[in-house]
């Protein structure tokens, strides 16, 4: 092991830690379920600073760190679903996005050019909006403190800014495949 490693096993912790974040939740012990989040959290905040910090980035590194961080989040929402603490169809919105967006990727990646992600200001504002949904709905079943209306408008708003933001990778990623085609069809004439 390498000191350059660091990251990538910061990054391969929070993937572990999964495990044991969904069990807290399973067994309503909320309070610890959202304290491994904030370590989730914290890590993640780490290993981007470190790997920055010193030039560590590798493409291991470009794969486990967003790879943990979908996990951790999706594996959540599903938990929540289930537990009836978020409603089904949020989940499936959230997560047909996601599946949009990597099966899109992949298919302009293999069909036109290298995909580079390139994350757009409102897909930001989503993925915050999403941990913040998990973490004040875990805070709420942990201490009963929050008004209903408030989880309310939150729920609201990770539906929109999630459908805003697979709008805009589906037209954005869109236009430039059409125009790569138009390129590539105006050359076989």
């Amino acid at each position: 092991m390498k000191a350059r490693d660091i990251p990538n096993l910061i990054s391969a912790f929070r993937i572990v830690l999964v495990i044991p974040v969904i069990y807290m939740l399973l067994q309503q012990q909320f309070l610890y379920a959202l304290i491994l989040f904030a370590i989730a959290g914290i890590s993640d905040a780490v290993d981007g600073y470190i790997a920055r910090r010193f030039n560590w980035m590798t493409r291991l590194g470009g794969i486990l760190d967003p790879l943990a961080d979908k996990l951790l989040q999706v594996c959540c929402y599903i938990t929540l679903a289930f537990i009836a603490l978020i409603p089904v169809w949020l989940v499936i919105v959230v997560v047909l996005r996601d599946v949009i967006i990597v099966a899109g990727g992949m298919l302009y990646h293999y069909r036109f050019e290298r995909f580079h992600a390139e994350p757009m200001l409102i897909s930001k504002i989503n993925t915050f909006m999403q941990i913040m949904l998990v973490i004040l709905v875990v805070f709420n079943a942990a201490f009963n403190a929050l008004p209903e209306a408030v989880l309310d408008i939150l729920i609201l708003s990770v539906l929109m800014t999630t459908v805003i933001s697979g709008v805009s990778y589906i037209v954005i990623w869109g236009r430039r495949a059409w125009a790569i085609h138009q390129q590539r069809k105006g050359q076989s004439l």
